[in-house]
């Protein structure tokens, strides 16, 4: 509640509103903190952009800067351990953060359901939904019904049991089925200030759309093992478009703007209050990513990557022990580069996933080290440097994606009313919009590897393409498929990429039954090893009989 209370009183501050206090009363004698709230008080308005913000900016650092490197769109040259390698330590293993907007969440539900406000009761299911989701998604069996319950005093919800991953992605399904409902009349009915809501300024119309998106997305997230509910649910959504309105358009995408003040509100790489510019300085666009959107001439490839200042150019007719910078290239010998790997593209080059302990040093980097400065590798976009912009947005769910899904869902060859290439196609050309490239469809569509295949593996690989700055989601979508075919790097502490996110040692202490319980129904893998079932590579339910990824 203290951590509540703080975040109550920023939002207050946040949405430039004024509380008047008059007929004063003795304050010493009534013990009232002037500048608190009561839960029996709270404003749900007041709650909301402190939920909304709060969410956008975790799902945002989660899948920019923790899965980032996973999915091999990014890698960092210093700080690298975690991103490359998949040694997590910290804020990764904690879903602390997850359940204090849960509670908060919880709160606006109770306090929306009192006052008879509906928007807010309807936002408050999807959000739950959205953040129930995460959990899961991340880490298995977590708790969820007898989670944020610890108020009614019995002492099992001080020590809430895990439910399984079933139970949890069925019931969020069910509780966007009731926001889809609540948030059905038009949008003018419903009582809500409009600053507060920063993803859509009041418009149930466009919370609506949300909640039966994110419908779809779990829905093909449990297809492997719930299939027929997983067909059925996605079929009926789409079957009835009045009843169950989804995105369709980038104007509906689920976007939150950085607001640039400080650090706690701007952009994760940005460098406005960092001197040194450690943030940007240290993250590289990964190969695995720059190669591919490459050989497909991916004009987004210009709008999240800067080309290399100097490249690199290998002269056989030079004497040897040969190197040089000349008209901005430079220039080596054979025998300088003898044994290490250079890539000498003009224009972009990636740094490998998990090259070395040393990445900085890769491509003959004249300062490698903590402070280096790269000239032979891709840096980021110029933008990726500021605290706000146009394009840097917290990107909770998109156009794109919901049409990769019904792609996905065509190709299985359910009852949908479009072709998967329909889907498909209509996918890229959102993906293209919504990042300026709108223009460059019509060629693009049409280059090899692009122009639709019909295979799961081509649908998968234009989706992780589409998910850069959200890659959660194209982990969540490898792990289920084993798409793109990904491999750890060989300085990566296994051999395969990871599946999960392990429990907290501190849940572990303190839930202790309840999370050995959980970690029970956990499969041990050939790459657990030492950690066991609570490894990050361990199959949760999502996992375990699939096959996939590995």
């Amino acid at each position: 509640m203290k951590n509540q209370l703080k975040r109550f009183t920023m939002a207050v501050v946040g949405l430039g509103m004024v509380w008047n206090i008059s007929a004063c009363k003795d304050l010493t004698e009534l013990n009232i903190n002037p500048n608190g709230v009561s839960e029996e008080d709270a404003n749900p308005n007041l709650l909301l952009p402190t939920i909304l913000t709060g969410t956008a900016k975790k799902y945002n650092e989660l899948s920019f800067s923790d899965l980032g490197g996973v999915m091999q769109h990014t890698q960092f040259d210093a700080w690298f351990n975690s991103h490359n390698d998949y040694e997590w330590t910290g804020g990764i293993l904690s879903w602390d953060a997850y359940y204090g907007f849960l509670r908060d969440n919880e709160l606006m539900r109770k306090r929306a359901e009192k006052l008879g406000l509906d928007f807010h009761k309807g936002v408050s299911l999807v959000m739950r939904a959205y953040l129930f989701g995460l959990v899961t998604d991340l880490w298995g069996d977590a708790p969820y019904t007898d989670a944020l319950k610890a108020e009614l005093g019995d002492a099992v919800y001080n020590f809430p049991k895990y439910d399984s991953q079933e139970i949890i992605y069925k019931g969020i399904i069910e509780e966007l089925k009731q926001a889809n409902e609540l948030l059905s009349r038009p949008d003018g009915s419903y009582e809500v200030l409009a600053n507060a809501d920063v993803y859509f300024g009041g418009k149930a119309s466009k919370w609506r759309r949300f909640a039966n998106s994110l419908a779809l997305r779990y829905y093909m997230r449990i297809s492997a093992k719930s299939a027929d509910f997983a067909k059925q649910g996605i079929e009926s959504i789409v079957a009835n478009p009045d009843k169950f309105p989804i995105i369709t358009s980038t104007t509906d995408d689920v976007l939150m703007d950085f607001v640039g003040n400080n650090a706690n509100d701007s952009w994760p790489s940005n460098t406005v209050y960092d001197a040194s510019g450690s943030n940007f300085r240290r993250m590289k666009m990964c190969a695995t990513l720059v190669d591919r959107l490459q050989e497909l001439g991916d004009p987004r490839l210009a709008v999240w990557a800067r080309k290399v200042d100097i490249p690199i150019e290998i002269r056989s007719n030079e004497p040897a022990g040969t190197d040089k910078i000349v008209n901005g290239v430079r220039i080596v010998s054979p025998d300088v580069v003898k044994g290490v790997p250079v890539d000498t593209d003009k224009e972009y080059v990636g740094l490998p996933p998990s090259v070395s302990k040393n990445p900085s040093a890769y491509n003959l980097n004249p300062t490698p080290g903590q402070t280096s400065i790269n000239p032979h590798v891709s840096y980021l976009n110029d933008s990726y440097r500021s605290a706000k912009g146009s394009l840097l947005k917290a990107r909770l769910l998109s156009a794109a994606e919901v049409n990769f899904i019904l792609a996905e869902a065509a190709w299985k060859g359910w009852g949908l009313p479009e072709s998967a290439k329909t889907y498909y196609e209509r996918a890229i050309q959102e993906s293209l919009a919504s990042w300026g490239r709108g223009a460059d469809y019509s060629n693009y569509i049409r280059q090899k590897g692009v122009a639709f295949e019909n295979t799961q593996v081509q649908i998968i690989e234009q989706k992780w393409i589409a998910s850069w700055s959200t890659a959660a989601q194209s982990w969540f979508d490898y792990r289920r498929t084993g798409y793109p075919a990904l491999k750890a790097g060989p300085a990566a502490i296994r051999t395969q990429l990871p599946v999960r996110v392990p429990y907290m040692q501190t849940e572990m202490s303190v839930n202790q039954k309840n999370a050995e319980e959980a970690l029970k129904r956990i499969e041990k893998t050939a790459y657990s090893q030492a950690d066991n079932e609570n490894s990050a590579w361990s199959k949760p339910w999502l996992l375990q009989g699939t096959n996939k990824p590995w």
